[in-house]
Order: C-alpha cells, then structure tokens, then sequence
C-alpha cells in the first residue's frame, strides 16, 4: 500500500472526501517527521515506535573507482514494530 492507497481507503472507510482525507494523512505523516527531526521518540500504541539512530562517520571506499572516501556521521529513523502488530502479522 502506497500513500494515495492509504488516502483513497481513509476516505472510503470514513466516507470522507479524498481532500480531507489527505489532509489527515499528510498532518499525520508531517507529524512523525517533524517529531524525529526534533530528534523526539513517536510511540504508537499497538503498532510501534520511531526514533533515530545514530551513525557514526567511517572511512569507506568507492567501489567504482576504488577512491577512499569520508562518510559523514548521520542520523537515520529506525521503527520498531510493537506486540499487537507482531502478533497481529503473525496470526
């Protein structure tokens, strides 16, 4: 399921209009990013929690040229799926 599924579902399980549903959709989404870039823990109950991670710089090598390069330290969201999700999948 992509984003326009989620919004086309939203709105014909709510009996929304697809507008609407798209406003929620994206509010929801905007939500999660705007908490993990304030570098804020998003815990759903049920389905799961974000964070970040952090990853420490390294040097590597292009594998291409074979050239040595620095890759920068970066902070990259991680999800964990809760119980209820994990058993839900599962069952």
């Amino acid at each position: 399921m992509n984003k326009s599924e989620l919004i086309k579902t939203l709105a014909e399980q709510k009996d929304m209009h697809i507008d609407d549903a798209a406003v929620v959709v994206n509010t929801f989404f905007d939500s999660i990013k705007d908490s993990l870039k304030h570098e804020e823990r998003v815990e759903i109950r049920g389905f799961g929690s974000f964070k970040l991670k952090d990853y420490g710089g390294y040097t590597g090598r292009n594998p291409k040229t074979g050239d040595i390069v620095d890759v920068n330290p970066k902070k990259l969201p991680f999800f964990r799926p809760g119980k209820e999700l994990k058993e839900y999948v599962n069952d």
